[in-house]
């Protein structure tokens, strides 16, 4: 079963599972316009690893799969497994530009640490799954 939600379109709703930041979307449009991939989206995930315990990975996908949760928002059609949701629950994708370049992040509010370099974090009471996270932030 898949779930979709359309957080634009609705008003006193609970707020949408994830979103995108206006700037984000604005740069996932022009990544997707350029993928070649047709009804692509972004495909938000969370992996074991980093210093912190998880990552976070996206990537452009084409494919809904069987227990995904999409949601659309600000025109962008983000996708999200089911066993990443729980960590992304109420997330923002955004995207930021710094003097080291620039890239795509999640603002999470299930993070309560998280790595120096913004790509892996922990939640409360949580431990890197499976022995892992110990590879610091080089490790991605």
């Amino acid at each position: 079963m898949t779930a979709t939600s359309f957080p634009e379109s609705t008003t006193g709703t609970p707020a949408p599972e994830i979103s995108i930041s206006e700037f984000g979307a604005q740069k996932a449009i022009g990544i997707l316009a350029s993928s070649g991939k047709e009804n692509a989206g972004v495909r938000v995930f969370i992996k074991s690893g980093g210093c912190s315990g998880y990552q976070y990975g996206m990537a452009i996908d084409d494919r809904e799969l069987d227990g995904d949760t999409i949601v659309y928002d600000r025109g962008v059609k983000l996708l999200v497994d089911h066993m990443s949701l729980p960590l992304l629950r109420g997330g923002e994708v955004d995207f930021v530009e710094n003097m080291m370049g620039g890239g795509f992040t999640v603002n999470n509010p299930n993070a309560t640490s998280s790595c120096g370099c913004g790509h892996s974090f922990r939640t409360d009471a949580s431990q890197a799954p499976d022995g892992e996270g110990s590879g610091g932030c080089a490790s991605h």
